[in-house]
């Protein structure tokens, strides 16, 4: 038996308040509720929703606080990860989820409605498409550093903000990635956060915008 999402998030976030604790229990039943009619997570990984997806989304959260207003562009979603944890973890915060495939952006819509986030818009939309422009933008391993750059490097509001930049949730061996995109990056070691054996290789690229 995997231990409670309840146990597991709190141990890492003691921060968090009785009604987030209880918005990612709901979470993790919904996704489990929407796999059974729209694959938007591995079927044989359901058993392991809680570290695997929400607290791997919530390795973001160890490197930057996002500050309250602030607007958060999440791209290539697919069920809503990392936007819908995140956007738990940061009620003044507003998320923009987009992704290319309808079906995935409707079960985002109807679990940010059931967890009533009304920090959350999802739109089925490619990343290029939107004209709104934020101050950070979060993905979760969608493509190569050298492939989405160029979707979201025009997505960024000209004013400056602490810390502004792509955070990128990325697994493995990173250098030749890195050294092939040209970016300037940071890179957080998700082990350094968690204990758990599934973070051994994870990681948080970040690519900051001046």
């Amino acid at each position: 038996m995997s231990i409670s999402i309840r146990i597991l998030l709190s141990g890492y976030f003691p921060e968090l308040t009785e009604d987030q604790l209880e918005k990612y229990e709901r979470m993790a039943e919904l996704y489990r509720e929407w796999n059974e009619k729209i694959n938007v997570i591995s079927r044989k990984d359901m058993e392991h929703i809680g570290e695997h997806h929400i607290l791997h989304s919530l390795g973001i959260a160890k490197v930057i606080q996002f500050p309250a207003q602030a607007h958060v562009l999440d791209v290539g979603t697919g069920g809503g990860l990392p936007g819908l944890p995140l956007a738990v973890m940061f009620p003044e915060v507003k998320f923009h989820l987009v992704d290319s495939i309808g079906k995935k952006i409707h079960v985002v819509q109807e679990i940010a409605r059931e967890l009533h986030l009304q920090n959350v818009t999802a739109t089925h939309t490619r990343a290029e498409q939107v004209r709104e422009k934020f101050d950070f933008v979060v993905s979760r391993a969608v493509t190569r550093l050298a492939n989405f750059y160029p979707w979201v490097m025009n997505s960024f509001k000209k004013e400056a903000i602490p810390h502004k930049g792509i955070y990128y949730l990325k697994g493995g061996d990173l250098e030749e990635e890195i050294a092939e995109s040209g970016l300037i990056t940071k890179v957080y070691d998700l082990k350094d956060y968690f204990t758990e054996e599934f973070f051994e290789t994870k990681k948080v690229v970040v690519v900051p915008m001046p």
